[in-house]
């Protein structure tokens, strides 16, 4: 079973929202999608890094859920900042069981064992002190709370972690996730979130223990990254 991660999909198969307003490279980025994913089997296990649909609610969403679920194999999610569909993960799975969407699992509060791995993660954050919102500090909050849930859950597994947003983007680092993934020793870390012309600007590489890749659908040509075998 091979581990795969891509982030961002933007699907918004229930609704119009054409994502080709973001640049060519999206145009029919559904059928690119498809293509994609036909290096992926139907054993192997793709972890969805958020973004997944535009959807205001999960009614809304079930075509582009349904989508997902026929993509071949196993696809973990999370959530990211345009997930508005999601309200909590026992509604989520409520929907995916009267759907029978039995191929969708949840990354939240939780860890997924991986063989000799933990998967882990959670959506992240960005927040500067300077902004002085006390709004944003909340959610870091949370969200570093989440991370360090589900790192604990791993055991003594080597963990591999999966955010929506990017914990080093140019200047801006996020100082609680970097100490949690030096901390547990970290291998991997993939993120999502950064597009278009950011991609280039996006941290790609070690950082003490831990490799950081950018797996957004369009930095990865809307094809999953290959991780483990």
């Amino acid at each position: 079973m091979a581990l795969f991660a891509i982030g961002d999909l933007h699907l918004s198969l229930g609704s119009d929202k054409p994502m080709d307003v973001f640049g060519e490279k999206w145009r029919d980025h559904a059928e690119k999608l498809k293509k994609g994913f036909a290096r992926v089997g139907q054993e192997d296990l793709t972890l969805l890094c958020g973004d997944l649909s535009w959807a205001m609610s999960i009614r809304e969403a079930e075509a582009d859920f349904r989508f997902m679920h026929e993509l071949p194999g196993k696809k973990l999610i999370l959530k990211g900042n345009h997930d508005y569909w999601w309200s909590t993960a026992a509604k989520a799975y409520k929907f995916f069981s009267e759907q029978g969407f039995d191929s969708l699992q949840i990354l939240h509060n939780n860890c997924y064992a991986y063989g000799d791995y933990a998967l882990c993660g959670t959506r992240g954050w960005f927040y500067e002190e300077e902004t002085g919102l006390e709004h944003d500090a909340k959610i870091m909050r949370r969200e570093i709370l989440r991370l360090e849930a589900s790192l604990n859950a791993a055991g003594e597994r080597e963990k591999l972690v999966f955010l929506h947003y990017p914990p080093i983007y140019q200047k801006y680092e996020c100082p609680e996730i970097l100490e949690l993934l030096e901390k547990h020793k970290v291998r991997l870390c993939c993120y999502g979130h950064i597009h278009g012309k950011g991609i280039s600007a996006a941290f790609n590489g070690w950082r003490g223990c831990t490799e950081f890749r950018l797996v957004s659908a369009d930095a990865v040509d809307f094809a999953p990254v290959k991780l483990l075998d």
